[in-house]
């Protein structure tokens, strides 16, 4: 059974991950330091609390006393916004700790690797749907660690035959069908949580900025099932370890939805008027983000099973049955 290390794993992807990667025949280890991850996410799996950044000895020891087929690295900071206020943050922790890993990864002579990306690293694309090619211009401090560990892994690539996939998320969203798992940040920043968080606790929602340049005014992203993404992973994390060459790919579902359009769903769903507050628009957020999924899709044979709605009752089921997210300690 091939074993494959799962940075970030007790986090909000990494929780659907390492069930996908044990369903389909691996044996996944998860590290994880548990800033942003909950133990009670993943009950029963095996995890290693390490800190990618101050703990390097204990990284090293992990990969010299194991066998690795390959590493998916999901341990990143991830909020746009705090990325502007506290960049050092986000350059330390991404950046910083994806060195110590590759790093190990090369001593220990570990060759494959998924890197959980983001549409970040496009900025405000110069045509939607966006190409793997198209031009790369990030916005915020966050997008850049993206562009910037997607770089180091081209030179890792070169010159030490570390081979790579880098998946590019267009928001991951939705929760188990059955509501057991889901999303839970300490400081949730994204669109469909808060907006059936709002319509649950009967507050308001803050809507930031509804005068860009799409239809309705506000943005508009691709989302993408989280039990859609995973799969993604897992194929990818095949064809490496079958001796596949190094790719880059869209995750998304070839479409875009406005924030209106979201917001609409989840009245639809809830059966509840949500609340809107309009607030000025945010630094760094681009109008229209959605991805051409073609390059996946053919290479892959990957195909989205779930559109907006299924990812709004899945996420709405989770957080009516869990208001508070996860219970235990981190």
């Amino acid at each position: 059974m091939k074993k494959i290390l799962v940075t970030g794993g007790a986090g909000y992807i990494g929780s659907f991950m390492v069930r996908e990667l044990q369903l389909t025949g691996f044996d996944p280890v998860i590290l994880d330091d548990l800033s942003q991850g909950h133990r009670e996410s993943v009950s029963g799996f095996r995890l290693e609390e390490i800190d990618l950044v101050t703990q390097k000895d204990k990284l090293d020891a992990l990969f010299s006393q194991e066998k690795f087929d390959g590493v998916v690295h999901m341990a990143s900071f991830i909020q746009m916004g705090e990325s502007f206020k506290d960049p050092a943050k986000y350059y330390r922790n991404n950046v910083g700790g994806f060195i110590n890993l590759l790093d190990s990864m090369k001593a220990n002579n570990v060759k494959n690797i998924i890197l959980s990306s983001s549409a970040g690293v496009y900025g405000n694309p110069v045509k939607v749907p966006i190409l793997e090619d198209d031009p790369k211009n990030p916005l915020n401090p966050y997008g850049e660690t993206k562009y910037m560990m997607e770089r180091m892994l081209e030179d890792y690539d070169t010159a030490y035959g570390v081979k790579f996939i880098s998946f590019r998320y267009f928001n991951a969203a939705g929760a188990a069908q059955d509501g057991s798992i889901g999303e839970a940040h300490p400081d949730e920043s994204h669109l469909i949580p808060n907006v059936i968080k709002s319509v649950l606790s009967g507050g308001e929602f803050t809507l930031f900025g509804d005068d860009y340049d799409t239809p309705d005014g506000t943005c508009v992203r691709d989302y993408v099932h989280v039990l859609d993404l995973v799969v993604a992973h897992s194929l990818g994390i095949e064809k490496l370890i079958s001796g596949s060459n190094s790719a880059f790919y869209n995750v998304g579902i070839n479409r875009g939805y406005s924030n209106k359009e979201v917001i609409n769903m989840v009245e639809s769903v809830s059966g509840q008027k949500v609340n809107v507050k309009i607030a000025s628009k945010r630094e760094g957020d681009a109008d229209a983000l959605f991805a051409s999924n073609e390059k996946i899709k053919k290479e892959l044979n990957w195909e989205p099973k779930y559109g907006l709605k299924e990812i709004v009752e899945s996420a709405y089921l989770w957080h009516k049955n869990n208001p508070q997210g996860y219970n235990s300690d981190r």
